[in-house]
C-alpha cells in the first residue's frame, strides 16, 4: 500500500454534487499504487455494496463511510420544533461490522426522525452519536464541519471544547483533526486552530481532500453539476471566477507536497486504512419466519430433504423446530390446494391425469424444500390469500412465477402450468441456486391496502421499499447541461433529439451515429463546450425515487441489515438498489399495481348489480371459456381499445394479419410483438405458417411436440429449454442454465455449450451436423425468445378484458372510462370508442348518477364525481335523498336534498353540467339550442328553488305548517307551480366549456361540431393519429384542428422572445403541439382566442413501438373561423316543409339577410306526400348571400331546433 489513503471521497451517490463515478476511482487508485480508498457521501450510505465490490475487482480495500449531518439541538424533535436550520459535517468510517451496524443506525435514524422539515437535511445529535459510536472512526469534517465553523465565527474556545468533547468520547485512536490544503481561503485559518489544537489537546491530524471529482479538469464539469441540483444557469467563460480546482483525487506525492509541513497528516491515513477491515456480509438471505398456525401438528414420519440437512451439516446452520414446522406445513397447503384444484377440474369437466399432477407437485416440493424456500412461499401465499379474502383482485401471474404448479395450487398464481407446458425450472432451478421472485399484481386502487397488511403483520420497521436513482442518461444530460449554460430551449431541445432514439444509447454513441451532432459541434463552441461537460457528467446519479413496485420484509428492523431513508411521501425506504439490497440478505417481494384488474372489477361490479336486479346468476370472469369464437372474432378485427395489451396501433395491426382464433395464439403474440421478433422477420414467419402460406417444417422430428404450437417457430425460452432436453438429454435445470448462456452471448460460454450440447445429442445418435445446426439455431432463437410462463399469464388478462368487450362492452366501456377519469386523452377515446359502437354517452343526472360512470338501459351515465366542486358527502346526500323515489325538478330537488350540506355553488355546478336536463325544460330533447335554453332558465330559478327549500325544511324542522302546506295537494301544486325565468339562453360555446370546466370533458355536443363540414376541406390529421403515430412518417407535414385543453408559456432565457407547449383536443382525443419562438410570435393572437383553431406543422416522432409518441411542431395558427371564410364558397339550408307552420320562412330570410357576405346561399325544401318525397333546391340570389359565422348557424338552428346548414367549397 502507498503511503496515502484518500478518507474523503464524494461518489456519484453524493446527488448532484460528487462527480466521481466509482469504476474510473478505481482505477486511479490502483494506478497511484494506493491500496484503499474510502466512500463519504452527503448523509447517505447509497453505494456502499457497489463502492466494496467494485474495490474487491480491483483488488483493493474499500473504506465505508459517511459524511453524517450533525445539529446542536435534539435530533428527533417534533416536526414544528425543530428550529435550528444549521447542519454540521463529520466524517464518518466504519472500522468493522460493529462500526458499520452502528453507522446504519445513525444514518437511518438521521432520515427517519432527524430530517429538518425546511432544508430536507438529515441530522443526528451528539447524544444519539455517543450512544451508537462504537467500532467508528470521526475526522472532524470540511468547513462545513463544527469546529471549522466555530473558527470562522471567531469561537475558537467553542471549538475547543468541541474537539475535546469528542477526543473523550472516542479516544486518541478513533478521533482526528481533518486537515485539507484546497484553496479555500477559509480553510488554512481553520487549519492553523487544528494544527495548534492537536498539539495542545494530543488529537492527531488525518489529511483529506474532500474529493468530489476524478481530475482538476473536471472541476469546470462539477461546477456544472452543481449548477444543476440549484436550477442555476452560469457564463461558461466565468465559470471558475469562484470556484476551486484542488476538490480532484491527488496522488500521494502531492498530498505530501501540499502537506509538507505536517506529513504525519497523511501518514495518518495509511494508519487508519489499516485499521478498517469491513467487509459487508453478501449473498445470505434473511428471511422472516412464517407463522405457522398452533393448530398444525407435523406429521410423524415427515422428513427434511436430505440435500437440506447436508447443506446445513456443512455450513454449520442450526436448525430450529419452528424451520421444520415452516417445510411441513408449506408440504401440506400445497398438496390440500392441489386437491381443491382437482375439485374445480371435476366440476368444470376438464380431463386431467391425477398422477402426473400429483408428481409434477411433489418434485417441486422437493426442490423448494432442497434450496429451503418453503417460507417465501408461505409469505406470499398469506399475503395473496389475504387480499382475495379482502376482495382485492390479484393477477392470475406474472412472469416465470406462473411456471409453477406448486403457485397454482396455493393459488399464488391462476394459470395451470401443465396444458401450456410451462416450466418449473425457468422459475426456480435447482442447479442455480438463486431467490424465487414472484411479480404479483394487484388492483391499483387497493395495492396499499396489501402492503399495509404485511406492514403490520411484519412490523413498520420491518417493512420497506426499495430505493431507484434517475441517471444523467443521454439525452437528459445533454438538456440539463443546456440549461445550466443557459442555452435557449429550443436549441437544447433540437440537440437532445438529435441523440438516436435507442435504448441505452451512450452520448459518445449518439456523436458517432449522428452526424449533424459533430457538425454542430465543430460549428460552436459553446455546443462543443455543452458536450465536453455532458460526457464528463453523463451516467451520474440524478435524483432519488422510489422502486414502483419492490417491498423488502426481515425478521428484525430493516436498518440492521441496509441503511434506510425516507421516501417522498414519507415511506421507509431501503438506501441500497433493488440488487444491492438483495445482495445485503433482504427479500424482495414485487406488489404492482395494475389498472387492468381495477377495470375488470369495476366492469364485474356494474354486470352483477345489473344481474341482481334481475334476480340473475352473478358473473365471475374466472369460469369463462377459452374458446370464445366472439373473443377471437374482435381481436382479429383489431378492434381492441381498451383491450389489455392489444390497444396500440402496431399490435392491432399485428392481430389483423395473425388472425388469432386460440388461446394459444393470444400467448404467442403477446410473445411476438416486440422489437427483436419484428426486426427479424420471424413474425411474418409465424403468420405465414398459421395460415398454410408456408410449410410447418421442424427441425427435427423429435421436436414437432415441442414446436406444434408455435407452427415449427421458436418463440419462447421454454422452447430452447425443451430443445435442450429432448435433443441432447440435458436435465431442464441444465436447459436453463444453457438459455441463459445464449441469451448473454458470451462466445467463450457458447463454445463449451456447443460442445456439451453436440456431445449429449450424439449420445442420443443424432448427427454431429445436426446437432450443430439446430444449436447454431436455438442460439439464434433465444435472442429473441421471450418467457411463455409470463406471456400465458397477461395473455389470460387480454382474453378476460376481450370477453368483456365482447359480451358486456357498455359495462366494459364504463369501467374504462371510470379507472381513467382523470386522464383527459383516455376518456375521450374512450367516448369515441363508446360512439363508434352505437352506445350513447350521457351526462351526469341527478337521478341516474352514481359516484362513476355507470349503465342505465344500455347507455353510459358519467358519475357525479367527475363534477368538479361535488365531493363524496354532496354525492352521499343526493343519493340518499332519492331513495324517496326521482327528483322531478329542481325544485323538488331543493326541498328534498339538505341544503346545510349541500350550497347553492354546488347545484349551479349541477345545472350548467347538465345533471338537471332530464327534469327541466325541454326534458328528452336531443337538441343542443335545447339544452342551452333549458340550463340558462334553470339557472336563473336556482335563487328561488333554493329559498323555497329552505323555508320548507325550516318548518318543517320547527314542526311548523306553512299556508301552503295546510291546501289540499291539487292547490298546493298549483299554488308552487316550478318557474324558469324566460332569459336569453346559452350559446353553444358557452354551455360546452362549462361542461368542459366542470366534468372536464364534452358530453351534449363539441366545439368542432360547428366546423364538422369544412374540416375535411383541410386535409385534417385526427389529433389520436399524431398521438398514437397512426399512419405518419417522422417529419411529415400536417394539419390538425381542436381547441387548446392546456397551454403553458415561457420567456427563452436569453430574453428574446417566447414559447408554448399546449394540448390540441379535437373529437378523438389530442395530442401535444410545441410552438417555438420563431412561430410564437406570428401566431400568438390565434393560440389565444379562446375558440377552435387550425393548426400546420410538423409531425414529430419519439420513442420505440408502444413508447412511441407523436407531436406537432407548428409552423402556422390559424382561427377556424377565419379558415371558414376563406375555404367556404357555398351555404346549404336544408329544410322540410312540414317545418314551415308558423312563420319559419320568414325568420330564415331574417336570419340571412342580418349575415351578408360573400358565400352563394341555396335553399332546399324537402316535401313528403303520398306519391313520395319532393325535394326542390333553389339558389338564392346574390341579396341572400351571406357569411357564413357561428351566428348565422345558431340563427337558422334556432329556428328549426336542428342543425339546418351545410358548408362547402363549391
Amino acid at each position: 500500500m502507498a503511503d496515502f489513503v484518500h478518507l474523503h471521497v464524494h461518489t456519484q451517490y453524493s446527488l448532484l454534487d460528487g462527480a466521481i463515478k466509482i469504476p474510473k476511482l478505481m482505477k486511479r487508485v490502483k494506478e497511484m499504487g494506493m491500496g484503499a480508498v474510502a466512500m463519504t457521501d452527503h448523509g447517505n450510505m447509497y453505494g456502499a455494496v457497489d463502492f466494496q465490490k467494485a474495490a474487491k475487482k480491483n483488488d483493493l480495500r474499500s473504506i465505508i463511510g459517511c459524511e453524517m449531518y450533525f445539529t446542536k439541538e435534539q435530533y428527533d424533535l417534533p416536526v414544528e420544533d425543530k428550529q435550528e436550520l444549521k447542519s454540521y459535517h463529520l466524517t464518518m468510517l466504519a472500522m468493522n461490522h460493529q462500526g458499520y451496524k452502528n453507522l446504519m443506525y445513525l444514518n437511518s435514524m438521521a432520515w427517519l426522525k432527524g430530517v429538518h422539515p425546511r432544508t430536507g437535511i438529515p441530522r443526528i445529535d451528539f447524544e444519539l452519536f455517543s450512544q451508537h459510536h462504537e467500532g467508528i472512526i470521526v475526522l472532524s469534517g470540511d468547513l462545513g464541519g463544527e469546529i471549522n465553523q466555530a473558527v470562522l465565527w471567531g469561537n475558537k474556545d467553542e471549538a475547543k471544547e468541541i474537539a475535546i468533547k469528542f477526543r473523550d468520547l472516542l479516544g486518541p485512536d478513533r478521533y482526528y483533526l481533518e486537515v485539507m490544503r484546497n484553496a479555500f481561503p477559509e480553510q488554512e485559518r481553520c487549519n492553523e486552530v487544528l494544527f495548534e489544537f492537536s498539539e495542545e489537546l494530543g488529537i492527531p491530524l488525518v489529511a483529506t481532500n474532500d474529493c468530489h471529482y476524478l481530475d482538476r479538469e473536471d472541476a469546470k464539469a462539477h461546477a456544472v453539476l452543481m449548477s444543476i441540483q440549484l436550477s442555476k444557469t452560469v457564463d461558461l467563460d466565468r465559470l471558475m471566477e469562484h470556484n476551486v480546482d484542488q476538490l480532484y483525487v491527488r496522488s500521494p506525492e502531492e498530498m505530501y507536497e501540499a502537506f509538507s509541513d505536517h506529513p504525519e497528516a497523511c501518514a495518518n491515513t495509511v494508519k487508519i486504512a489499516n485499521m478498517c477491515d469491513l467487509k459487508i456480509p453478501l449473498g445470505q438471505v434473511y428471511l422472516p419466519k412464517y407463522g405457522v398456525p398452533d393448530e398444525f401438528e407435523v406429521p410423524s414420519d415427515f422428513k427434511l430433504p436430505d440435500k437440506l440437512l447436508k447443506k446445513i451439516e456443512e455450513t454449520g446452520e442450526e436448525l430450529t423446530p419452528t424451520d421444520i414446522r415452516i417445510h411441513a406445513y408449506f408440504g401440506h397447503v400445497s398438496r390440500e390446494g392441489l386437491k381443491e384444484r382437482f375439485e374445480e377440474f371435476e366440476k368444470k369437466g376438464v380431463e386431467y391425469d391425477r398422477a402426473e399432477y400429483e408428481d409434477r407437485l411433489e418434485i417441486e416440493i422437493a426442490i423448494i424444500s432442497e434450496m429451503d424456500f418453503p417460507g417465501y412461499f408461505l409469505i406470499v401465499w398469506d399475503f395473496i390469500a389475504w387480499a382475495k379474502e379482502q376482495g382485492i383482485p390479484v393477477g392470475p401471474g406474472r412472469g416465470s412465477g406462473a411456471g409453477s404448479l406448486v403457485a397454482y395450487a396455493l393459488r399464488i398464481t391462476n394459470i395451470d402450468p401443465l396444458p401450456y407446458d410451462l416450466l418449473f425450472e425457468r422459475f426456480l432451478n435447482p442447479e442455480r441456486v438463486s431467490m424465487p421472485d414472484f411479480d404479483i399484481d394487484f388492483c391499483m386502487n387497493r395495492r396499499g391496502e396489501v402492503i399495509q397488511y404485511v406492514t403490520d403483520k411484519y412490523g413498520s420497521d420491518n417493512v420497506g421499499q426499495i430505493i431507484t436513482y434517475g441517471q444523467l442518461k443521454a439525452k437528459a444530460v445533454v438538456r440539463d447541461v443546456g440549461r445550466a449554460l443557459g442555452l435557449k430551449y429550443g436549441e437544447t431541445d433540437r440537440l437532445a433529439k438529435l441523440v438516436p432514439d435507442v435504448l441505452g444509447i451512450s452520448l459518445s454513441e449518439a456523436l458517432d451515429q449522428e452526424p449533424r451532432l459533430r457538425q454542430m459541434r465543430q460549428e460552436d463552441k459553446t455546443i462543443d463546450a455543452l458536450f465536453d461537460i455532458a460526457l464528463s457528467l453523463e451516467n451520474l446519479n440524478r435524483q432519488a425515487g422510489m422502486h414502483a413496485a419492490g417491498v423488502v420484509i426481515s425478521e428484525d428492523p430493516l436498518w440492521e441489515y441496509v441503511p434506510i431513508c425516507r421516501g417522498a411521501n414519507d415511506e421507509i425506504v431501503t438506501q441500497f438498489a433493488k440488487n444491492e439490497v438483495e445482495e445485503a440478505g433482504l427479500v424482495k417481494f414485487d406488489f404492482l399495481g395494475l389498472k387492468t384488474l381495477t377495470v375488470i372489477e369495476t366492469a364485474m361490479k356494474i354486470i352483477n348489480e345489473q344481474r341482481s336486479a334481475k334476480g340473475e346468476e352473478p358473473f365471475d370472469i374466472e369460469t369463462i371459456p377459452l374458446d370464445d369464437r366472439g373473443v377471437y372474432k374482435m381481436i382479429s378485427a383489431g378492434d381492441t381499445t381498451g383491450v389489455f395489451q392489444l390497444e396500440s396501433s402496431g399490435f392491432q395491426e399485428l392481430l389483423k394479419k395473425l388472425k388469432p382464433d386460440c388461446f394459444e395464439d393470444i400467448v404467442a403474440a403477446v410473445a411476438l410483438y416486440r422489437p427483436g421478433p419484428l426486426g427479424t422477420g420471424m413474425v411474418d414467419d409465424f403468420i405465414d405458417r398459421k395460415h398454410g402460406r408456408k410449410r410447418v417444417e421442424y427441425p427435427h422430428p423429435w421436436l414437432e411436440d415441442v414446436l406444434k404450437p408455435t407452427y415449427g417457430v421458436m418463440v419462447y425460452q421454454e422452447q430452447v429449454m425443451q430443445t435442450a432436453r429432448v435433443m441432447a438429454g440435458y436435465s431442464l435445470g441444465g436447459a436453463d442454465l444453457l438459455r441463459r448462456a445464449m441469451g448473454k452471448k458470451k462466445a467463450e460460454v457458447m463454445v463449451a455449450q456447443r460442445e456439451i450440447f453436440v456431445e449429449g445429442a450424439t449420445k442420443l445418435e443424432v448427427p454431429e451436423s445436426k446437432s450443430g445446426e439446430i444449436f447454431d439455431l436455438m442460439a439464434y432463437f433465444a435472442g429473441y425468445g421471450f418467457n411463455k410462463s409470463h406471456s400465458a399469464a397477461y395473455a389470460l388478462i387480454t382474453y378476460q378484458t376481450g370477453y368483456l368487450k365482447t359480451h358486456f362492452e357498455v359495462e366494459f366501456m364504463a369501467a374504462l372510462m371510470t379507472n381513467d377519469r382523470d386522464n383527459t386523452d383516455k376518456v375521450v377515446r374512450f367516448i369515441n370508442e363508446a360512439k363508434d359502437m352505437d352506445i350513447e354517452v350521457l351526462p351526469p343526472d341527478v337521478n341516474e348518477s352514481q359516484l362513476d360512470f355507470s349503465v342505465t338501459d344500455g347507455k353510459i351515465r358519467f358519475g357525479l364525481a367527475a363534477i368538479k366542486g361535488v365531493g363524496a358527502g354532496v354525492i352521499e346526500v343526493i343519493i340518499e335523498a332519492r331513495e324517496d323515489g326521482p327528483f322531478k325538478s329542481l325544485y323538488d330537488f331543493c326541498s328534498r336534498v339538505d341544503l346545510k350540506k349541500i350550497n347553492k355553488r354546488t347545484i349551479e355546478a349541477l345545472v350548467k353540467c347538465g345533471a338537471f336536463d332530464s327534469i327541466g325544460p325541454h326534458a328528452g330533447s336531443t337538441y343542443i339550442g335545447d339544452h342551452c335554453e333549458a340550463r340558462a332558465r334553470m339557472f336563473a330559478a336556482i335563487p328561488m328553488a333554493v329559498d323555497r327549500g329552505q323555508k320548507a325544511q325550516h318548518d318543517k324542522a320547527v314542526g311548523q305548517s306553512s299556508l301552503f302546506g295546510m291546501l289540499a295537494p291539487a292547490a298546493r301544486e298549483e299554488a308552487l307551480e316550478d318557474t324558469y325565468p324566460e332569459v336569453e339562453a346559452w350559446s353553444d360555446r358557452e354551455l360546452l366549456k362549462l361542461e368542459r370546466t366542470l366534468i372536464g370533458f364534452y358530453v351534449t355536443g363539441h366545439p368542432l361540431d360547428r366546423f364538422e363540414d369544412e374540416i375535411s376541406l383541410y386535409g385534417v390529421t385526427s389529433t389520436s393519429d399524431i398521438t398514437y403515430c397512426r399512419g405518419l412518417r417522422h417529419r411529415d407535414e400536417v394539419t390538425i384542428a381542436g381547441v387548446v385543453s392546456e397551454y403553458r408559456e415561457r420567456p427563452l432565457k436569453s430574453g428574446n422572445g417566447r414559447m408554448a407547449f399546449l394540448t390540441l383536443e379535437d373529437k378523438n382525443g389530442q395530442c401535444e403541439v410545441l410552438v417555438f419562438s420563431s412561430a410564437f410570435d406570428a401566431n400568438e393572437e390565434a393560440l389565444k382566442c379562446n375558440e377552435p383553431i387550425l393548426i400546420k406543422g410538423q409531425y414529430t416522432e419519439e420513442g420505440d413501438l408502444d413508447a412511441r409518441v407523436g407531436k406537432v411542431r407548428t409552423s402556422e395558427v390559424t382561427r377556424l373561423l377565419e379558415a371558414r371564410k376563406r375555404y367556404v364558397r357555398k351555404v346549404t339550408v336544408d329544410i322540410q316543409a312540414s317545418e314551415l307552420t308558423n312563420g319559419e320562412l320568414k325568420r330564415v330570410k331574417s336570419a340571412l339577410k342580418e349575415h351578408p357576405g360573400d358565400c352563394r346561399t341555396v335553399l332546399i325544401l324537402e316535401v313528403d306526400h303520398e306519391y313520395g318525397r319532393g325535394r326542390a333546391e333553389m339558389a338564392l340570389p346574390e341579396e341572400f348571400w351571406v357569411e357564413p359565422s357561428d351566428g348565422l348557424l345558431t340563427s337558422l338552428e334556432r329556428i328549426f331546433r336542428r342543425k339546418v346548414v351545410r358548408l362547402s367549397s363549391n
